[in-house]
């Protein structure tokens, strides 16, 4: 990202800009990288330890979309987005063990409960992904944002053609929520232990840190 900026900033500042809106693509690569940082500060900060897993898919969806899809225009590839959407129901998905396995004794959980586990994850990461979709639809009823991309080159899109975006973001939501419960639940299967890369660690050493491994 910081050589995205360097060499495609130097273009534009020499007035050959390589992209459409380029400005606004250096805007946007400039905030990934804080993005990228955030994790290591709140780490800092809340002196706590973000799920492994979690930050692995995390860092693969920041590439895909600020980096690739924005700065590199790969949003003009087919199904960019689904792929996306797949990366982003996979990171909530891995946040649903996190929230399962803070409540109750993790350690147990991964070694009894592995099934209902990852049931609840797939179930907290499908969710999600409806809730956005009805963000969606709340934004473009209200400021006509065409989100759900209903419209077509000015045309109104008629049938399964105006469901299309929308039910393939929600497939997509679906399989990226599987198989982040599938990969949990292989995970705790085979070795109960492994499941401390599923769970939020804290740094302090006190009366709860035995629920974290």
């Amino acid at each position: 990202m910081l050589g995205y900026l360097g060499y495609f900033g130097y273009w534009y500042l020499q007035g050959s800009p390589k992209f459409h809106g380029q400005l606004m693509l250096l805007i946007e690569v400039a905030v990934g990288i804080g993005i990228a940082v955030l994790p290591f500060l709140i780490e800092k900060l809340g002196r706590f330890y973000f799920p492994q897993v979690e930050l692995i898919f995390f860092y693969i969806f920041l590439y895909m979309s600020v980096f690739l899809g924005s700065g590199l225009q790969f949003y003009s590839i087919l199904f960019w987005d689904k792929y996306e959407h797949v990366l982003s129901a996979m990171m909530l998905a891995g946040l649903g063990f996190s929230i399962f396995q803070g409540l109750l004794d993790s350690r147990q959980n991964s070694r009894t409960q592995p099934f209902l586990v990852s049931l609840f994850a797939f179930t907290f990461g499908a969710t999600c992904g409806v809730f956005w979709e009805m963000y969606e639809f709340t934004a473009d009823g209200l400021g006509g944002l065409n989100l759900q991309r209903y419209e077509q080159a000015g045309r109104m899109l008629v049938g399964r053609a105006a469901l299309m975006d929308t039910m393939t973001d929600l497939i997509a939501d679906l399989i990226g929520a599987f198989l982040m419960a599938l990969i949990g639940y292989l995970m705790m299967k085979n070795n109960p232990n492994s499941g401390r890369y599923l769970v939020f660690k804290s740094k302090r050493q006190n009366i709860f840190s035995s629920l974290y491994f």
